[in-house]
């Protein structure tokens, strides 16, 4: 068994994939305590947590040094999007995170919005 790479440590398997199942991470919760979308934002507010964090917490905190996407966050983790919630919902809860909806300058469900995304959307198909 050889890790992906150094940072993934015994976490990542090049044949296996993930080692520890997604869930497990999260002990099991899939409801996070805080109300995250996939855009909101959250950013590191330099409070220590107290307490014990897993390994997956330590990477989410590094990751919010500035302001960055529940998205991107689950991504970057190779996470489902629900365990990256229930993660950054912990950090939040602790005082470690901040979370700031996304900013709109138009209604998300502006029809002409909507429109031109779909029409953006059709040219690439």
């Amino acid at each position: 068994m050889s890790a992906s790479s150094a940072g993934d440590g015994p976490w990542l398997d090049d044949a296996a994939g993930r080692l520890v199942r997604p869930f497990t991470v999260s002990n099991g919760r899939t409801r996070p305590t805080v109300a995250l979308d996939l855009m909101t934002q959250v950013m590191a507010t330099g409070v220590t947590p107290l307490g014990y964090l897993g390994p997956e917490h330590v990477q989410a905190l590094d990751l919010c040094l500035g302001p960055v996407s529940v998205a991107e966050v689950a991504a970057q983790l190779k996470l489902p999007a629900a365990v990256a919630k229930v993660l950054l919902s912990d950090l939040v809860d602790c005082g470690a995170l901040t979370a700031k909806p996304p900013e709109f300058h138009h209604h998300p469900t502006d029809r002409a919005l909507l429109e031109a995304v779909l029409d953006g959307l059709r040219r690439q198909l």
